[in-house]
């Protein structure tokens, strides 16, 4: 049985003040969670203060990027080294974000999940088709090359995490629907299955990205093939985004 992830993607948002007050808020809200793993990736400003924040509770802590190099002279980087010293165990790799404003390469991102693997780092590979992509029905062309040139190379023991979002998706309002969803969730677990086979498919967690909220959370999360969210606007709101985590449980 694969245990659920639900992972807040901060972006470019709150100071380190903000990031006090909502994980302060949040971590009382969801304390009595214990049978789902809740991750938070503040901006990289906030994360070891929010980490000293969350010492002791039941959520952990995750970057939004980070280079594939241990230091060097890169520039407004950041490393995997510096990541894992600041409290973080995850590390969110190749946003639909960083591919399309950044220019990020499939070459690129494959670069800084293993070096994220070699630091003990878990590390989440996003993958997601534009709209003009979903309309000429090159949805799983799209998400099987970035899968599989993402994953190139890493070890099959390796523990890594996948989030599907659907480009169209995110920031806009619109959500896939959860049987969409899953059908693509169903084809990258196949495809992991080809490439490691059966057992360390089914392992697997693929969260959904994409304007995940409190009202269409239950509908993705019950999916088979949905272990997860991972969540934009909706965990900048302590409330919301507890919602989202105890989106099965009795208010």
């Amino acid at each position: 049985m694969r245990r659920l992830l639900i992972a807040g993607n901060w972006k470019m948002y709150k100071t380190i003040p903000e990031a006090f007050d909502l994980v302060r808020e949040l971590k009382e809200l969801v304390k009595d969670v214990n049978d789902r793993d809740i991750l938070v990736c503040p901006p990289f400003t906030a994360l070891y203060p929010v980490f000293k924040e969350l010492e002791g509770s039941n959520i952990v802590l995750g970057g939004q990027n980070m280079y594939f190099e241990e230091q060097g002279a890169f520039t407004g980087e950041i490393s995997p080294l510096m990541l894992k010293n600041a409290g973080c165990s995850y590390v969110i790799l190749g946003h639909s974000e960083r591919r399309h404003i950044f220019g990020e390469t499939d070459e690129l991102i494959n670069k800084k999940v293993l070096s994220a693997v070699n630091h003990g780092l878990i590390p989440i590979l996003c993958v997601g088709e534009l709209l003009e992509e979903r309309e000429a029905g090159k949805t799983q062309e799209v998400v099987e090359k970035q899968v599989r040139e993402g994953l190139k190379g890493i070890d099959e023991d390796a523990e890594f995490v996948i989030a599907y979002e659907p480009v169209w998706a995110i920031g806009t309002g619109k959500t896939a629907t959860p049987e969409l969803a899953e059908e693509v969730h169903f084809f990258i677990r196949q495809i992991l299955s080809d490439m490691f086979g059966n057992e360390k498919a089914n392992s697997v967690r693929i969260l959904y990205g994409g304007s995940v909220k409190p009202e269409n959370a239950a509908g993705l999360l019950n999916m088979e093939n949905i272990d997860g969210a991972l969540v934009g606007g909706a965990s900048l709101k302590a409330e919301s985004f507890a919602k989202i985590v105890k989106f099965d449980m009795e208010a």
